[in-house]
């Protein structure tokens, strides 16, 4: 099945099936197994092995997420991934495109908030660490995803947090240019 998924302002095309992967024209062998009871995945692709924590951003109920919260190797990924077909749909029907700025930052799993990494009021670029939450004996920077202003802080250092807890509030920039 072939996937468009947009990291970070690019968009790659992954077709998936039959035990391998191909990115952008690039095939390699891939096999990926959920950790039962957790947000975890064990990930096998080309030979190397990765663990990574995935968490829905949509809320809505009913329809396959379109957005992804993803974590490995102690850092946080934001992601879109639509099929073929779906992207074929939003083009016929002239999806508007997402804004740029704002969003609240939740944390992707339970965990020790280490350190707060900025203030209310500061604005930050795509990339800017956020919030350092520990789990699992690994830090997990959180980053934005997105260039806005900090608008709330929720959490101080020391703190325990659930899943899906509010950690940082952004407001959009005006005339924010994307970055990436």
């Amino acid at each position: 099945m072939k996937y468009f998924v947009t990291l970070r302002s690019r968009t790659y095309e992954i077709d998936v099936g039959g035990g391998r992967v191909t990115v952008d024209g690039e095939p390699s062998e891939a096999h990926l197994a959920a950790v039962p009871g957790t947000p975890l995945y064990h990930l096998l692709l080309a030979g190397n092995s990765w663990t990574v924590a995935a968490q829905s951003l949509d809320e809505s109920r009913g329809t396959a997420p379109l957005r992804w919260a993803l974590g490995a190797v102690g850092e946080r990924f934001e992601v879109e991934a639509v099929d073929d077909r779906t992207r074929q749909i939003q083009a016929l029907t002239g999806r508007p495109t997402p804004p740029t700025g704002g969003g609240v930052v939740k944390a992707p799993m339970p965990g020790l908030v280490v350190r707060v990494e900025v203030t209310v009021g500061q604005r930050v670029d795509v990339g800017t660490g956020l919030v350092v939450v520990e789990a699992m004996k690994m830090e997990n920077e959180l980053r934005a995803q997105r260039a806005g202003v900090v608008e709330t802080v929720h959490v101080a250092a020391g703190q325990t947090v659930d899943k899906g807890a509010s950690l940082i509030t952004l407001a959009s920039v005006p005339n924010a240019e994307p970055s990436g």
